[in-house]
């Protein structure tokens, strides 16, 4: 910020000033001395505010202001100017605290009965994409944050219809993996590149968290719940913070536990099954295995171990030594871009797995659309 005025003027204020060694004809150019920024601050306030009162405008929405008269010429950056991506991000934390303020949400102790022949049950809704847009004119089919919420509330209550007769102590639900279809206000993912997209960013991080609040709530009835975050490529940053809300969200519940850190692979040991979970963006499917061995502490003390990738949005399976690793299908449609390159196709769906403490995953649970 600078303020140019002349000699009478800076008087006037009763300002000292030091005349500029610049060059030029006319009057003298004087500015105004450190000494004395807290009284140029009020000036600045006020002058913009008069200014802005004066012409009926809202005085957060100028950046700056120039004022020129006979006697001075003042150019000041508006303290007041809020830029409007911060303004949306504000409104958004805003909202949120609100919500914290207003419900602070109060968790029982679910008391749970020990069960015989006992199984975990895995729920991975897989990049679900919310706030991908696909239109039916271009791609023939429609895809938008409405229809992903419902695909996954009804893939997840399909899966728990189809393990009706089993006795389910723990389920391991996994979040993350593109939940979210862009990581920026200027509807990118994380590296930059553009999307289609429903809705404003914001809208669609609130849709993802009262959707997680639902089906975590809801699974909540039927076992005590490990959640776990795999960071994506899609929104690396927004679906980290998206984990952390859950997290606080749920910081009361006794029955549910959470891994929410940004490791890229996780892994969660059920009796003698290693899970391992990661999105599939980065390390190769063949290293999986070995990274798995290095990583988990938990390898020599299980016999059954699974690594479940997502991603490329279509199935596939393969047995390593000791690993098997797995890709799973997602529920979100085609858009623009997969329907012109030809990634279209594979089934559609939300994915489960049910886990024996003895004998490892002994079956595959699909819910296609």
């Amino acid at each position: 910020m600078r303020k140019r005025l002349n000699q009478e003027t800076a008087q006037a204020l009763g300002l000292k000033v030091k005349p500029h060694k610049g060059k030029g004809k006319g009057n003298p150019k004087y500015y105004l001395s450190k000494d004395k920024e807290e009284l140029l601050l009020e000036i600045q306030n006020k002058g913009v505010l008069d200014s802005c009162n004066g012409l009926e405008v809202d005085p957060t929405t100028v950046k700056h202001l120039w004022k020129k008269t006979k006697q001075e010429s003042i150019f000041v950056k508006n303290p007041l100017y809020v830029n409007p991506i911060e303004k949306t991000y504000f409104e958004l934390r805003n909202t949120i605290l609100s919500d914290l303020k207003k419900f602070k949400p109060k968790f029982n102790i679910i008391q749970r009965d020990k069960l015989k022949d006992a199984h975990l049950l895995v729920i991975d809704p897989a990049d679900v994409h919310i706030g991908k847009l696909c239109r039916a004119f271009e791609t023939g089919e429609e895809y938008n944050s409405q229809i992903a919420v419902q695909r996954v509330l009804e893939g997840v209550d399909g899966i728990l219809q189809k393990v009706q007769g089993f006795n389910i102590d723990k389920i391991l639900f996994i979040g993350g993996n593109d939940i979210l279809h862009i990581d920026t206000p200027k509807r990118t993912t994380t590296s930059g590149t553009p999307q289609d997209t429903d809705g404003m960013w914001y809208d669609n991080f609130l849709i993802a968290q009262q959707l997680y609040i639902d089906v975590l709530k809801q699974l909540l009835t039927v076992a005590d719940i490990h959640f776990t975050f795999n960071p994506s490529n899609h929104d690396y940053t927004n679906g980290f913070f998206l984990a952390d809300v859950i997290q606080t969200y749920f910081k009361d519940c006794k029955n549910i536990t959470f891994d929410c850190s940004i490791a890229h692979r996780k892994y969660y040991r059920y009796f003698d099954n290693l899970i391992g979970t990661t999105h599939g963006d980065g390390a190769k499917q063949q290293d999986l295995p070995l990274l798995m061995a290095h990583e988990s502490e938990d390898w020599s003390n299980t016999k059954h171990r699974y690594i479940y990738t997502h991603h490329i949005h279509h199935k596939t399976s393969k047995d390593y030594i000791g690993v098997t690793v797995e890709s799973l299908r997602s529920p979100s449609g085609s858009d623009s871009w997969h329907d012109r390159n030809g990634y279209k196709g594979a089934p559609k769906a939300v994915e489960g797995f049910l886990h024996s403490k003895d004998n490892g995953q002994i079956a595959r649970l699909t819910h296609i659309f």
